[in-house]
């Protein structure tokens, strides 16, 4: 009968869906007692928050019992177990907790979780998690709990159908069978690179190098039972379901929405959302498409799901009496009207079936006895064999017990058998699962001699199988080599270490991929079809740099160090190769030295090609040049920009405004000058991609642009008469026009906040950049900017000088607009008469500050007329 603790301290049940951090809460909790047990569904779950209060409390304190494994220090005061293992009172410890308690609806295994669910109690507190369905339960079983909900961290939604080949990184697949975990696992390693594959079957240590598989990125995908969803930590964003049915032990049936909750709600940790769906494809039978109805997506999005009207029970405290007093014990039928008898288990089972042998019955007499042998019907079926096989093996092990103990001999032998790590995955996995038969065996206090030697042998052997098994699942279901190279078509291919090896292999994370032959590249000969494919994207993506970085070692080991210069590749003094103008100004051809002539005609046409390759490489900083010839050769361009685009790659990347023909240009076709970078400035028009000091060193050193090049390209030096390439004219110094641009831009903002009297302009951006304020005032005439004279302060009065006010009128008749974006106010028809520059008379005197003569604007013919003779000269032809 059903033992009520209404007398103990109240009771805590913490209920929602998954993502709630309900486990998490009640290691906390156990941490802040003296003492404290937590029970849990799975031994993997046990195992790995055993390590973590470990690691909190330290080995001594914390002990671990499962029906495999007993780690347990003599001075322990925090017990993880499965729910098994776990004392029905609670062990008189201060805090107790029972995870995943809605599994008391179970039929395998539900009357223990109903046990532990109305028994289990701390002396301090206890806490009950669970699926919000377990409420109705609680309240009627447990009513002194108080109940509290807990919301999902993170959203869940649903995605819909998802082939196989489209399957998102980082995503978890599901099914219901060991055939069809094998079947997808080996899809995804074909065509993704492999899987990590957990089973429920699968040792500790085994599921915790697959999903350190995982984890660490090696493969993006995992193959799972439904055991990931108990508990399983896992950084997974998408849960796609093989399947949506399952054999539950009487028949195959369809999982009901919570069951499948619990499984999607695996995707989406802590604050990231998760999707699920299906993988299309796949059926349910009979034609029928897998997919949800939208009814279970409802309640899988919203946490939404009938609540449990009924837990199974079974008396935990039956007679010894005689074998038929525990069968009917067992068989009893509960009191409480929420509670349900529960379906034959198991270890039923083969009581039943052994207590109908009569040398068996016969060999059972006395209560001790009969609590022996029912300890030992016990025995999980590790194996899987069902009722009859596992009774045979339960009958064997009796004929030992029955005697007392189980020769030590005998077990070392078992287990030395089982330990042997030769085999496939299948062979391997039946052993685990008969050495994990023969740990429970071992962990019982009073059924094997030298106990403790023998638990440690099957330790070690279990350990042995699992790291083969380990290695057999990584063989068959992961290709590292197409894995790395699916990588290689993703957002993060940039961040792979691709190397060329001395011997001339090409290797992606450490995985050969091929060979170059000379300066192409070889597929490796024992490549799969499916992998020639990737071998070879991943090769076009990476070739210049494996091409450039063989060129480099080749001319190095040819040639010793190069450098380009006055048109050519030098070697200190001597030339290796002059540059031939080329179909484009930064793509000149290479050829090679005559005093190289004597080489062997492949291995120069060799050298030619490694010189080009590393030419290439060198001219990379003239990429934004190349784009700009490149533009000026399309038709869609029209004929005035591509005028201007051919003046700029004549020019280097710089060009006067008065001298670009910029007042032909529409305006609608001026943001495919900005999609180019190009700058359209108030007095130059340049691309500042080319103002840095490498492209205008390669610049010069091509012969392209002969004028100096400032080694630093300050933005501020001393001026002369011949300026370095990329300044202009500031007063006795010279600026960067990408600068003098900036006090431009700063001054028509400045001026568009500014009234008829005037605007400020701020001296302070200038001042910084180290121009002169005579500098900074000849820089801004040109611009069309004035600076009003300074008006002393009336007799009597005392302060600052009152600010200088600035005014501006276009320098030209070009419509010369200032590049902002919103055309400011004219402030020079605001502007009062007395402030205003007089117009020259007579051809006698010139307005304040304007050059000394006044220029037409540019015009179509010559403009154009020059840029067609550059393209001819550029290119060869004739206009």
């Amino acid at each position: 009968m059903t033992t009520r603790f209404l007398d103990r301290p109240a009771v805590r049940a913490v209920l929602g869906p998954t993502n709630t951090g309900k486990t998490h809460l009640a290691i906390e909790r156990m941490c802040g007692h003296s003492s404290g047990t937590i029970g849990f569904p799975l031994r993997l779950l046990a195992r790995e928050v055993y390590d973590k209060v470990r690691a909190l409390k330290g080995d001594a304190a914390t002990a671990l019992i499962t029906g495999e494994e007993r780690i347990e220090p003599p001075g322990a005061r925090y017990f993880l177990c499965t729910a098994e293992a776990m004392p029905r009172d609670g062990g008189n410890r201060a805090f107790v907790a029972l995870d995943e308690a809605q599994l008391a609806a179970d039929r395998e295994r539900g009357h223990i979780f109903t046990d532990r669910l109305l028994n289990a109690r701390g002396r301090e507190e206890t806490m009950l998690l669970g699926s919000a369905t377990l409420e109705p339960m609680v309240r009627a079983l447990v009513p002194e709990a108080s109940v509290e909900d807990r919301p999902r961290f993170s959203t869940l939604s649903h995605a819909g159908a998802c082939k196989l080949s489209r399957l998102p990184p980082r995503s978890a697949v599901v099914a219901f069978s060991v055939e069809q975990v094998y079947q997808v696992a080996e899809l995804l390693r074909r065509f993704r690179g492999g899987a990590a594959v957990v089973m429920g079957a699968l040792s500790p240590q085994t599921r915790n190098a697959q999903v350190e598989l995982f984890q660490s990125g090696e493969v993006d995908y995992i193959v799972a039972t439904d055991a990931i969803g108990m508990g399983l930590n896992l950084d997974v964003h998408h849960v796609a379901f093989a399947s949506l049915s399952k054999y539950d032990g009487v028949r195959q049936r369809r999982l009901h929405p919570a069951e499948m909750a619990q499984i999607a709600g695996r995707a989406g940790r802590h604050q990231t959302d998760g999707t699920f769906g299906t993988l299309s494809g796949a059926g349910e039978g009979r034609g029928r498409p897998l997919e949800f109805t939208d009814e279970e997506v409802y309640a899988i999005e919203q946490h939404r799901f009938a609540p449990l009207t009924k837990l199974y029970w079974r008396e935990p405290t039956p007679r010894f009496d005689s074998l038929a007093t525990l069968i009917g014990d067992l068989e009893a039928k509960p009191f409480e009207e929420q509670l349900s008898p529960a379906p034959e288990a198991i270890d039923l089972a083969v009581l039943k079936r052994l207590a109908e042998q009569p040398d068996i019955a016969g060999s059972v007499r006395g209560a001790g006895l009969v609590r022996r042998f029912w300890e030992a019907c016990q025995l999980p079926d590790f194996r899987q064999l069902g009722a009859d096989a596992h009774a045979r093996f339960v009958a064997r092990l009796w004929s030992d017990l029955r005697e007392g103990h189980i020769g030590a001999d005998y077990v070392a032998a078992r287990i030395e058998e089982l330990g042997r790590t030769q085999g496939d995955i299948d062979t391997l996995q039946g052993r685990l699962a008969a050495i994990r038969s023969w740990a429970y065996i071992c962990q019982r206090p009073d059924w094997v001699l030298a106990r403790d030697e023998m638990a440690a042998r099957a330790r070690a052997a279990e350990a042995k199988l699992s790291d083969a098994l380990h290695q057999r699942l990584t063989e068959r279901f992961v290709n590292r080599r197409t894995a790395v190279l699916m990588r290689t078509m993703g957002k993060d291919r940039g961040l792979l270490r691709v190397k060329l090896e001395d011997d001339g292999r090409v290797t992606v994370e450490g995985q050969s991929i091929g060979h170059l032959d000379g300066f192409r590249f070889v597929v490796d000969a024992d490549a799969s079809v499916e992998d020639r494919k990737l071998m070879l994207a991943a090769a076009e993506r990476h070739m210049p740099a494996l091409l450039a970085a063989k060129a480099q070692k080749l001319v190095t080991d040819e040639l010793g160090e190069l450098e380009l210069a006055d048109g050519a590749l030098v070697r200190g003094t001597q030339k290796v190769a002059v540059l031939e103008r080329g179909k484009s100004v930064v793509r000149p051809r290479v050829v090679v030295a005559k005093e190289l002539g004597q080489l062997d005609p492949a291995h120069k046409a060799r050298l030619g090609e490694a010189l080009e390759l590393w030419l290439a490489q060198k001219l990379a900083p003239l990429e934004p040049l190349a784009a700009l010839e490149a533009a000026a050769l399309d038709p869609e361009a029209g004929s005035e920009v591509r005028a201007l685009l051919l003046t700029l790659a004549d020019r280097a990347g710089t060009v006067r405004r008065e001298e670009a023909g910029l007042a032909h240009v529409p305006k609608e076709k001026r943001p495919l000058l900005r999609k180019l970078g190009v700058s359209i400035g108030s007095l130059d028009v340049f691309a500042p991609a080319l103002l840095k000091p490498g492209p205008r060193q390669l610049l010069r050193a091509l012969g392209v642009d002969r004028r100096p090049v400032q080694a630093g390209m300050e933005a501020v030096i001393e001026g002369g008469r011949h300026l370095p390439a990329g300044y202009r004219h500031a007063g006795k110094q010279a600026i960067r026009v990408d600068m003098a641009e900036k006090l431009f831009r700063a001054a028509h903002e400045g001026r568009a906040e500014g009234n008829r009297n005037g605007f400020l302009v701020d001296a302070a951006l200038a001042t910084s950049m180290g121009l002169l304020p005579e500098s900074f005032r000849a820089l801004m005439r040109d611009a069309g900017f004035r600076q009003g004279e300074a008006k002393p302060l009336a007799e009597g009065m005392f302060g600052p000088p009152r600010p200088l006010l600035w005014t501006w009128r276009a320098p030209r008749k070009d419509s010369m607009q200032p590049p902002s974006r919103e055309r400011p106010q004219r402030a020079e028809r605001k502007t009062p008469r007395g402030d205003r520059p007089r117009k020259p008379q007579s051809g006698k005197g010139k307005p304040e500050g304007r050059g000394e003569r006044r220029e037409k604007p540019a015009v179509t013919g010559p403009a154009t007329g020059k840029a067609l003779a550059g393209l001819a000269e550029l290119f060869g032809k004739t206009s």
